[in-house]
């Protein structure tokens, strides 16, 4: 079962080609220590964010969000932190092939940034690929989540989706 997608929107990232890099710091490109990189996310723009933060809780992002270098330790603190989706109006490349793999949920739809503010809640159906913000009742159609992008989520990351590719193919 693919997971439940409800929570507030701890960050809305309004300009367009965010560097993920910039969620812990270029500082800590090579920190390994989650407990660390939990301590230093998202401090540059708020420095209570990770006691703010709540499991369940997304990040909203513009058009290309994770441009630059698809490095890792960013997401790895978002989801130590608890947030359990990134959402944007849409993702770079790189950016969505290597966190896709890692099975995180990356949901592109276009309007999120003017249809949400921060700690609103919102809510993701998988069904109908909507989101809606339960403070001012708006529904946004979101781009169709490829099969495989699922896949990857349903198996935690790449790995698990191979595994499982190899039993079927055994079975």
């Amino acid at each position: 079962m693919l997971p439940k997608i409800q929570g507030r929107a701890a960050w809305v990232f309004q300009e367009p080609n965010f560097d993920i890099d910039l969620i812990v710091g270029v500082d800590h490109m090579k920190t390994q220590d989650v407990n660390i990189l939990k301590s230093v996310c998202m401090t540059s723009f708020d420095p209570e964010f990770p006691d703010k933060v709540r499991a369940g809780d997304v990040i909203i992002g513009g058009k290309n969000f994770g441009y630059g270098h698809p490095h890792y330790p960013s997401c790895r603190a978002l989801r130590a932190l608890g947030i359990n989706a990134i959402i944007a109006e849409s993702f770079s490349p790189g950016f969505y092939r290597g966190e896709s793999s890692n099975g995180y949920p990356l949901i592109e739809c276009p309007g999120i940034t003017s249809a949400v503010e921060r700690w609103q809640t919102i809510s993701f159906n998988w069904e109908t690929e909507q989101i809606s913000v339960e403070e001012t009742g708006d529904v946004l159609q979101c781009q169709r989540v490829p099969l495989k992008s699922k896949d990857l989520i349903l198996t935690g990351g790449i790995i698990g989706y191979l595994k499982k590719v190899r039993l079927e193919k055994e079975g």
